[in-house]
């Protein structure tokens, strides 16, 4: 009886470590404003010696500028291939240290996985990292606040056209541009993760970026792709530090219109990324 509880307190703590913090992920980037049609092209995975170069020169033969989401450990055993991006003027993320999945690591592994790959990448590309993205898009309770002792802002996707299962080039072509939406975030992966794909990536890659260019679509990098929105989100962020109560849920009192204090209310989270409440599907 003691045992069977304690497998059943265990269960629900670790699934409120994990699951539970999904419910927090509309806070994370899912695609950026739908003013301009402007589309990020990401990597993840990466680096990869072969695979990545072939990638960097089919976007500079087309001047694509792009946002890769770098593995520390890969990096570490490429430093070359990082270089190279940084040197095209791509943005470099991280995708953690071991592309260990955040929902089996504790609170001081996950630590560990963000902060030592934010070290290496850093110093690896000379620019501080701004963003990171979860392995297989899994976060847990942990991530939060790792991410705001780094300075990083968890980005995710709204186009992933090929996760877990293998999708032929020509199919990942056309659900990109049958779901291409402004401000759009395309998952896309430049090393072996699901088997195969950096080949596959590499034949759909070119009709991909044509057909979103004949279509009207700037490609950006996510910085640039969120450029006016993080503005915003900074100005309202500051605004709410010199608010009394200004965590999230606390109460606080709002002023009536003359100045007097009025009733209190409840100052809920602000949503980022314009995205809803979701587990992405998992992401190599």
């Amino acid at each position: 009886m003691i045992l069977g509880r304690l497998a059943v307190g265990t269960a629900a703590a670790w699934a409120a470590y994990t699951w539970g913090a999904h419910l927090v992920t509309p806070g994370c980037v899912w695609r950026g404003p739908a003013t301009r049609r402007r589309i990020a092209l990401t990597f993840d995975d990466g680096p990869d010696p072969i695979w990545s170069e072939r990638i960097l020169e089919l976007l500079a033969r087309r001047e694509v500028r792009a946002s890769f989401f770098l593995v520390g450990e890969r990096a570490a055993q490429a430093p070359e291939t990082v270089r190279r991006i940084a040197a095209a003027d791509h943005e470099i993320a991280s995708h953690g240290w071991s592309h260990r999945s955040l929902w089996l690591c504790g609170p001081r592994r996950t630590e560990a996985e963000i902060g030592r790959a934010h070290r290496l990448l850093s110093d690896a590309s000379g620019r501080s990292l701004r963003y990171f993205r979860p392995p297989w898009g899994m976060v847990n309770a942990a991530m939060f606040g790792a991410l705001r002792r780094h300075q990083e802002r968890c980005v995710l996707w709204s186009i992933q056209p090929e996760g877990l299962r293998p999708v032929p080039a020509a199919q990942q072509v056309r659900d990109v541009l049958h779901r291409a939406h402004p401000g759009a975030i395309v998952d896309l992966h430049d090393a072996e993760g699901t088997r195969g794909a950096p080949l596959r990536l590499v034949a759909a890659l070119s009709p991909m970026i044509d057909g979103l260019r004949e279509t009207g679509y700037e490609l950006v990098t996510v910085s640039d792709l969120l450029e006016g929105s993080e503005a915003v989100d900074r100005a309202g962020r500051m605004a709410d530090a010199t608010a009394p109560g200004d965590s999230v849920g606390r109460v606080v009192a709002m002023p009536t219109s003359d100045g007097a204090p009025g009733s209190a209310r409840t100052r809920r989270p602000r949503r980022g990324g314009g995205g809803t409440a979701r587990r992405p599907s998992p992401s190599p």
